[in-house]
C-alpha cells in the first residue's frame, strides 16, 4: 500500500505479517505461511512456529541490463534496493556506487529497472526461484560477496499455541536442519535488537563435517563501518542458539552503544 517510503519509516518488518497474524489469532485462519526473513524477532503472544520448510538458496541475485557483476558497474551507477543490509555491503566494497530506495514486488522492481530508473538491483534468489523466474538473475552473488539476511530463503509456518491438531500436522512437515539454522540466525538478530534501521546479515549452515558454521555481520547504512564474526560448533539446538547469542554479543560490544544511537 505504501511504496514511497523506506520500510523503517512506516513500521518495519512487522507490517508484512500483522494482518495475517491478526487473522490467525482471531481464528479466521488456522495456519500462516511466512517468509522467515519478514517475521519479527518476537512472535505475538498465543502463536508458535513449529515448522520450517527446507531452505531454498540463500544467495542474492544481481540483476542488470548493462553489466554482469557489481564490480563491472562504472562509478556513479545507481543501484535500487530497499535493503540496508544490501546497501551497506555494496557501499563497503564499492563506495563509488550509489544506492537508492527501491520498493515494490519483484515485477514492479524489474519494470523500474527496464525503464531506466536504476542501473541495477538485487533480489533474493529464493524469491526468483519460487516465482519460476531464476533466469532473471544476471549473476548470483556468493555469500562472501553479499552475506544474506537472517533466515533468507526459509519459509516458516505458524499456528495458535493452543491448537494441538495443527501443531501436530506442522511438526510432521518441519525440516530440522533449516529450523536450527534459522534459530541460530534469529538469536544473533535478537541480541543485536535488529530492526529495519540496522544493517545485519547472518548465515548458519551445516558444513562438510556435519557441524554448524556461522557468519554474522553488523554495519552502518553507508558501509563505512562493518563488523564481522564467525563461529562453529555442533549442529544442535542448544549449541546453535549459544553460537548466535555469543556472536551477537561480540558485535554489539565491538560496535559500542553509540553505534545504535546513530541509527534511530
Amino acid at each position: 500500500m505504501i511504496l514511497d517510503k523506506p520500510l523503517a519509516d512506516i513500521g518495519g518488518k512487522g507490517l508484512f505479517t500483522k494482518e495475517i497474524d491478526d487473522a490467525l489469532l482471531q481464528g479466521s485462519i488456522d495456519i500462516a505461511v511466512h517468509s522467515m526473513k519478514d517475521v519479527p524477532t518476537y512472535l505475538p503472544e498465543g502463536m508458535i512456529l513449529p515448522c520450517n520448510l527446507p531452505r531454498e538458496d540463500v544467495r542474492d541475485a544481481f540483476i542488470c541490463l548493462t553489466a554482469k557483476t557489481l564490480g563491472e558497474l562504472p562509478a556513479g551507477s545507481v543501484i535500487g534496493s530497499a535493503s540496508l543490509r544490501r546497501q551497506s555491503q555494496i557501499l563497503y566494497k564499492y563506495p563509488s556506487l550509489k544506492v537508492v530506495n527501491f520498493r515494490g514486488n519483484v515485477q514492479t522492481r524489474l519494470r523500474k529497472l527496464k525503464e531506466g530508473d536504476v542501473h541495477a538491483t538485487l533480489l533474493a534468489l529464493a524469491g526468483l526461484k519460487r516465482l519460476g523466474m531464476p533466469e532473471t538473475a544476471t549473476s548470483v552473488l556468493s555469500v562472501d560477496e553479499m552475506l544474506p539476511a537472517v533466515a533468507q530463503g526459509a519459509i516458516g509456518i505458524t499456528c495458535r499455541s493452543n491448537d494441538d491438531k495443527m501443531m501436530e500436522y506442522l511438526s510432521s512437515l518441519n525440516h530440522e536442519d533449516t529450523r536450527l539454522a534459522v534459530a541460530c540466525e534469529r538469536e544473533f538478530l535478537s541480541v543485536l535488537d535488529g530492526n529495519c534501521r540496522t544493517p545485519i546479515a547472518a548465515y548458519a549452515y551445516r558444513d562438510k563435517d556435519g557441524n554448524c558454521s556461522f557468519r554474522g555481520l553488523l554495519a552502518s547504512p553507508d558501509g563505512s563501518i562493518v563488523y564481522e564474526t564467525s563461529r562453529s560448533g555442533t549442529y544442535s539446538l542448544d549449541d546453535m542458539v549459544a553460537i548466535g547469542q555469543d556472536a551477537g554479543h561480540e558485535l554489539k560490544s565491538k560496535a559500542g552503544p553509540g553505534f545504535f544511537d546513530g541509527l534511530q
